[in-house]
C-alpha cells in the first residue's frame, strides 16, 4: 500500500530536526523557490510536489531508498529479507569492500581525440593526372579520426575495383615514395591515369592488380609513362 507522500516527507524532517523555513530554504540551492507555505500544504496531502520538487526533497532528507519510502518493501532491494541487524553487518561488509579498494568500479577515462592537419586529394583515384601529388591538387582538413601515423595524404577512391577490401568513395591513406616492392598497394599513374591497386613484379612482367576478380591485371608496358605515386599507409596511430 503507498504511504502518503506529505506524512513521510514531515515525519523525515522532523526527525532531521528541521522546520518547514528550513526545507524551503535548502530547495532554492536546487533552484527550486517555494515558500515555507508549500512545505506544509505538501505535508498536509494538501498538494503533491512535481517530481524535481521530490527528488530535491529526497536528497535534503536523505532519502535514498525512494521505492521503500513513498511505496513499501521494495522486492528489488538489496536488503529485503534482512533483519535490522542483518542490515548493520551487509553495511558494514560493503564499507569494509569499499575501503580495501580491491573493488572499486572502474571510471571510463574519456580521451579527446586530437585533429591532425592531413592534405586531401581534390581528384579521385582514376581521375588521371601525371602530377598528381603537386600541391594544387590538394586541401588540407582537420581530420578528427585516427590516421596512420606514416600517412602523408588521403584519397578517395573512385569505383569497385578494390572491393571488398576497398570500397568506393572509401577515403584511403597513402605515404608518399616512389619504390614499391611487389605485393605492395599503392597509388600509381598509368598513361594519364591514376590507379590505386596491388603490385606485382614477376617474370611476366609488372602488373596493377585489381583485388575485385571482375577487373583484369593491367600490364605496365615497356613504354608505358608509369610512376609510383605512394604506398598505403597501414601502421596505427
Amino acid at each position: 500500500m503507498h504511504k502518503q507522500i506529505g506524512s513521510v516527507i514531515a515525519s523525515k524532517r522532523k526527525e532531521k530536526g528541521m522546520s518547514q523555513v528550513d526545507i524551503a530554504n535548502e530547495l532554492s540551492k536546487y533552484d527550486i523557490h517555494v515558500r515555507n507555505a508549500a512545505v506544509s500544504s505538501w505535508e498536509k496531502n494538501n498538494n503533491t510536489p512535481t517530481a524535481a520538487q521530490l527528488l530535491a526533497l529526497c536528497e535534503i532528507l536523505d532519502i535514498a531508498d525512494i521505492y521503500t519510502e513513498f511505496i513499501g518493501d521494495n522486492p528489488n532491494a538489496p536488503f529485503a529479507e534482512l533483519n535490522e541487524e542483518g542490515i548493520i553487518k551487509a553495511k558494514e561488509y560493503i564499507d569494509l569492500l569499499r575501503r580495501s579498494g580491491l573493488y572499486q568500479k572502474q571510471s571510463a577515462d574519456i580521451i579527446m581525440f586530437k585533429p591532425r592537419r592531413m592534405k586531401i586529394s581534390l581528384l579521385p583515384t582514376s581521375a588521371g593526372t601525371g602530377e598528381y601529388l603537386d600541391d594544387e591538387n590538394f586541401e588540407e582538413v582537420d581530420v578528427y579520426e585516427p590516421v596512420p601515423e606514416n600517412a602523408d595524404f588521403g584519397v578517395h577512391l573512385n569505383g569497385d575495383s578494390m572491393e571488398p577490401q576497398f570500397k568506393d568513395q572509401q577515403l584511403v591513406w597513402f605515404e608518399q615514395m616512389e619504390n614499391l616492392n611487389s605485393g605492395d598497394f599503392g597509388l600509381f599513374y598509368l598513361n594519364g591515369m591514376t590507379y590505386f591497386k596491388k603490385l606485382l613484379i614477376s617474370k611476366a612482367g609488372t602488373f596493377l592488380i585489381s583485388l575485385n576478380a571482375k577487373y583484369a591485371p593491367i600490364q605496365v608496358k615497356e613504354f608505358d609513362s608509369f610512376k609510383i605515386f605512394a604506398r598505403l599507409a597501414t601502421e596505427s596511430v
